[in-house]
C-alpha cells in the first residue's frame, strides 16, 4: 500500500491539467481577467509538481527532477494561485505591486535552488525531500512565499464563504468551503514532509486538488468568467472566477 501511495502524484498531474485546461479556457473568454490567468498558471505549476513526484516514483530519484519539484511544489506550490486572489482583493495597481514583489522573490529563492550542493546519500528511490539541500537555510524562503498562499488564497476562500453566507448563496459559501479546506490540505502535507512522511503530501495534494476543481466549478456555475455577484461592490475572492 506504501509503494501505491507513491503513485497518486499521477492522478493528481492528470486532474491538474484538466483544471488548469477548464481555468485557462475560462481566462481566453474574458479580456482582461488577471485572476484566471494567475490561478491557470499556479495549477499548471501544481501540476507540474506532481509530475516530478510521478516521475521520481516510476524512474527513480534524478538532481534535475528534484530541482524542478522544489521551485514548482515548495516554492510555487499555492503562491500563483493566492496571487490570482490577490487581483480580487485590491486595486489593480497594488495587485501588479505585489505580483512583482512575489516574481522576484521566487526567482531569487529558485536561484539558490538551482545553485546549492545535494547530499545525495539522503535521496530516496521513490519520493522526493528537501533533506537533500545542503545550503540548509535555502529552505526557509519556501515558509514566506507559503504563509503569502495561505493569507491570500485560504483567508481569500474564507472572506467569500462568510460573504455569501451573509447573503444567502449556500452554493457558492459551499465553493468557497471547499476551496479553503482543499488550499489547506498541501500545506498539512507539506508539513508532515518536513519530518520526513513524504507519502501524507501525495495524498494531500490529490485530495486538495478534487475539492478545489469541485468548489471552482459550483463557484462558477453559469458565470462568464470574472463576472462580478449581483450586489457585491468588488467580486469576491476566488468566487468570481
Amino acid at each position: 500500500m506504501e509503494n501505491a501511495v507513491y503513485y497518486v502524484p499521477v492522478l493528481t498531474t492528470v486532474l491538474s491539467a484538466l483544471f488548469a485546461t477548464v481555468v485557462l479556457r475560462r481566462w481566453r473568454q474574458k479580456e482582461d481577467a488577471p485572476h484566471l490567468l494567475w490561478w491557470g498558471a499556479g495549477i499548471v505549476l501544481f501540476g507540474v509538481g506532481t509530475f516530478m513526484e510521478g516521475w521520481t516514483a516510476v524512474f527513480g530519484w534524478n538532481e534535475a527532477v528534484f530541482r524542478s519539484w522544489y521551485i514548482s511544489g515548495a516554492l510555487l506550490g499555492g503562491a500563483p494561485l493566492a496571487q490570482g486572489t490577490v487581483y480580487l482583493l485590491v486595486e489593480r495597481k497594488t495587485a501588479d505591486r505585489m505580483a512583482g514583489a512575489l516574481v522576484a522573490y521566487v526567482v531569487l529563492a529558485s536561484i539558490f535552488v538551482v545553485l546549492t550542493p545535494l547530499d545525495r546519500s539522503l535521496a530516496e528511490d521513490k519520493k522526493l525531500t528537501g533533506a537533500v539541500i545542503e545550503w540548509t537555510w535555502v529552505r526557509a524562503f519556501s515558509p514566506l512565499v507559503n504563509t503569502y498562499a495561505f493569507i491570500f488564497l485560504v483567508g481569500g476562500a474564507v472572506a467569500s464563504a462568510v460573504r455569501y453566507r451573509r447573503g444567502g448563496d449556500s452554493t457558492r459559501t459551499v465553493a468557497n468551503i471547499l476551496i479553503a479546506v482543499g488550499a489547506i490540505l498541501p500545506g498539512i502535507g507539506g508539513s508532515f514532509t518536513r519530518a520526513g512522511y513524504t507519502e501524507v503530501l501525495y495524498v494531500t495534494e490529490f485530495a486538495g486538488i478534487i475539492l478545489i476543481f469541485i468548489g471552482y466549478n459550483f463557484s462558477t456555475r453559469g458565470r462568464w468568467a470574472g463576472e462580478q455577484a449581483e450586489g457585491d461592490a468588488r467580486p469576491a475572492a476566488v468566487a468570481a472566477g
